[in-house]
C-alpha cells in the first residue's frame, strides 16, 4: 500500500525501537555501528507504534523494499523476521507481511439474542430507507451502508470491455435476453461453482438483476403471502425488506457471530413453528460476519431434509474470506438439480454494484424460479451479464479478489481499532474473517436510533440496530461499513460517533 510505503520510507534511523516482548517499555536507541537489518527493523516498529502505520496495514514487499532502500533482500528478510518476532508484524501466506492486530486490549464480541417464540410481521422499510437516502448523499461519510468503495473496484475495466462489446455485438440491446439469462454469464457461473466445491450445471442458473431480485424470486419459488421464513437474528435487513413486501412472515433465531445460525434453536423452532422455509448466510453472514464451520453447515441440509424444508441460501459474501480461502456453500451438502438448497449470488460486493448482476440456482424449484422470473421482470440486461462474463473469464476477477481481500482486511481491523479507541467501555465489536461490516453493541441504554439521528446531523451514516431484526430488537447495536478506505474523514467520523454515544448514556470511555 502507498501508505505503508511512504510512512516506511520516511521514519529516520534515529527513531527509537522498543526491542522484542517490551511494547510497553522504556525504548532505548540503537548505536551507530548497528546492523542494516536492525536500522530498518527500528523505523518501522516505531512507525508502527506512532500510528503510521497501523494493524491490517500491508507492507511493501520484500524485494521492492530492498530496491527503495538500495539494501539487500536478505537485509529485508531480517529486518521482517525481527519485527515479527517482536509481535509487530505477521505473515500471512501467499499474502505478505501485515501489521499485526491490537494485542494490548481484549474485546469482547457481541453477545448473540435470546430466541423469539413466534413468527412476527416485519416492518423496517421506513428505517431502510433514511440508510439509503444517506448513501445518495455525497456529504454524509458512508459507515451505513454495505458497499465497496468505487476506487478498489475494476470499474474502468469493465467499462472498456462494456464499450468494446457494445461496438462489436451492435444489436446486443435490441431484444430481451430473457431468462434463465445470457447463455456466456451462466456457463462462467457453472465453471466457478466447480471451485466453489458445488458444482452447477449452467442450465441450473438463472440470472437476476442482483441478489435482491434473486432473494424475492426464492421467496417466491418457496412459499406464499402469510408463510413463516426462519431467518438468521440478527438479519440483513435486504432479507427482511423482501419477506415485509411479499406479506410472509419472519420467524428469528438466534445466531452467532463466530458459527452462525443455533442449529439447536431452529430445530427446536422448525419442531413448534410452521416454518415454510429457510433463509441464511452461511458464508460471512451480513451483519454478524459468522462463517458456519462445514459440520454445521451438513447439518443444517440434513435437518432441511429430515422436514422437508427449502433453505435460500445467500452466499454473496463467500469470495471475501481475508486468508482467501472460499468456504463451501451449503448446495455442496446437497448438489445436484434437486438440492433443497437455492444458491442466490451476485458479482454486487466483489465488482461493480451498479451492474446488478446475479445469479438464482433453485435446485428441485427451478421451473417455480424460472416463472417467477419471467413475471417479475422477464429478462436482464445484456450488455452487462456480457461484460461480467467476459471478465470472469480472463482471469481478472480472481487477480481482483486477492487484492480486494488483501485491502478489506487491512481497512476492516482499522475500523476496528478505530472504534474500539473511541467508544465507551462496554462496548462490543465483532471480529469477522472475511467481508467488511462491524457489527457493535453499544452499552445498555443507547438508542441506536436516537444515534442514527444526531449522527445524520453531523453529516454520518449508520445503520441501526433495529433494522436487523423483524421486532426491533437490537435498539443498542449499530453496523459500521468498512467498505470506505480509511482516511482522516473516516477518523473523525468514528471518532464524533464515539462523542455522541457518551452523549447517549454510554459509560466512560477508554483513554487514548
Amino acid at each position: 500500500m502507498d501508505q505503508a510505503e511512504i510512512a516506511c520510507s520516511g521514519v529516520s534511523a534515529e527513531n527509537l525501537y522498543r526491542p522484542s516482548g517490551e511494547r510497553g517499555s522504556t525504548v532505548r536507541r540503537m548505536p551507530d555501528d548497528s546492523y542494516l537489518y536492525e536500522q530498518l527493523a527500528l523505523e518501522m516498529a516505531q512507525a508502527i507504534e506512532r500510528g503510521a502505520l497501523r494493524p491490517g496495514d500491508r507492507l511493501p514487499s520484500v524485494r521492492r523494499l530492498a530496491e527503495e532502500r538500495r539494501v539487500s533482500v536478505a537485509t529485508v528478510l531480517q529486518a521482517y523476521l525481527r519485527l515479527e518476532n517482536g509481535g509487530h508484524i505477521e505473515v500471512r501466506p501467499k499474502s505478505g507481511h501485515f501489521v499485526r492486530k491490537r494485542t494490548d486490549a481484549v474485546v469482547a464480541e457481541p453477545r448473540a439474542p435470546r430466541s423469539c417464540g413466534a413468527p412476527a410481521r416485519v416492518s423496517v422499510s421506513d428505517a431502510v430507507t433514511r440508510i439509503l437516502e444517506a448513501l445518495r448523499d455525497p456529504t454524509v461519510v458512508p459507515l451505513g451502508s454495505a458497499y465497496v468503495d468505487p476506487s478498489m473496484l475494476p470499474v474502468a475495466a469493465l467499462n472498456r470491455m462494456l464499450g468494446q462489446l457494445a461496438r462489436e455485438a451492435s444489436t446486443a440491446g435490441a431484444r430481451y435476453d430473457a431468462a434463465p439469462g445470457l447463455l456466456t454469464l451462466r456457463r462462467q457461473l457453472a465453471r466457478r461453482s466447480v471451485d466453489w466445491g458445488a458444482p452447477i450445471g449452467e442450465d441450473e442458473f438463472v440470472t437476476t438483476i442482483g441478489a435482491t431480485e434473486g432473494l424475492a424470486i426464492a421467496l417466491r419459488a418457496v412459499a406464499k403471502h402469510g408463510d413463516v421464513i426462519a431467518v438468521e437474528s440478527p438479519a440483513y435487513f435486504g432479507v427482511l425488506q423482501a419477506i415485509e413486501g411479499l406479506g410472509m412472515r419472519a420467524l428469528e433465531v438466534p445466531a452467532n457471530p463466530r458459527t452462525g445460525i443455533d442449529l439447536d434453536a431452529l430445530e427446536e423452532a422448525v419442531k413448534t413453528q410452521p416454518v415454510r422455509a429457510i433463509l441464511v448466510t452461511p458464508n460471512v453472514s451480513n451483519p454478524l460476519g459468522a462463517i458456519m464451520p462445514d459440520d454445521a453447515k451438513e447439518r443444517l441440509v440434513k435437518l432441511a431434509r429430515r422436514h422437508d424444508l427449502p433453505v435460500i441460501e445467500d452466499d454473496v459474501y463467500g469470495e471475501l474470506v481475508f486468508d482467501g480461502s472460499r468456504p463451501r456453500p451449503l448446495r455442496a451438502f446437497d448438489p445436484g438439480p434437486e438440492s433443497r438448497v437455492l444458491l442466490v449470488g451476485s458479482v454486487s460486493k466483489t465488482l461493480a454494484p451498479g451492474y446488478r448482476v446475479g445469479w438464482c440456482a433453485g435446485g428441485r424449484w427451478h421451473q417455480q424460479v424460472l416463472r417467477h422470473k419471467y413475471s417479475t421482470s422477464l429478462a436482464c440486461p445484456t450488455l452487462t451479464q456480457m461484460a461480467v462474463a467476459e471478465f470472469l473469464g480472463s482471469g481478472g476477477y480472481d487477480r481482483h479478489l486477492r487484492r480486494l481481500r488483501n485491502q478489506l482486511a487491512g481497512q476492516l481491523e482499522r475500523y476496528r481499532e478505530a472504534v474500539i479507541d473511541a467508544f465507551p467501555d462496554g462496548t462490543r465489536v465483532s471480529a469477522p474473517r472475511g467481508g467488511f461490516v462491524l457489527w457493535v453493541e453499544m452499552p445498555a441504554g443507547v438508542d441506536s436510533l436516537a444515534l442514527q439521528d444526531r449522527a445524520l446531523e453531523r453529516g454520518i451514516g449508520i445503520a441501526p440496530g433495529p433494522v436487523f431484526s423483524a421486532r426491533n430488537r437490537f435498539g443498542n447495536f449499530v453496523r459500521i461499513s468498512a467498505g470506505m478506505p480509511w482516511s482522516p474523514r473516516a477518523d473523525a467520523a468514528i471518532k464524533t460517533l464515539g462523542l455522541l454515544v457518551d452523549e447517549l448514556g454510554g459509560r466512560r470511555r477508554r483513554a487514548a
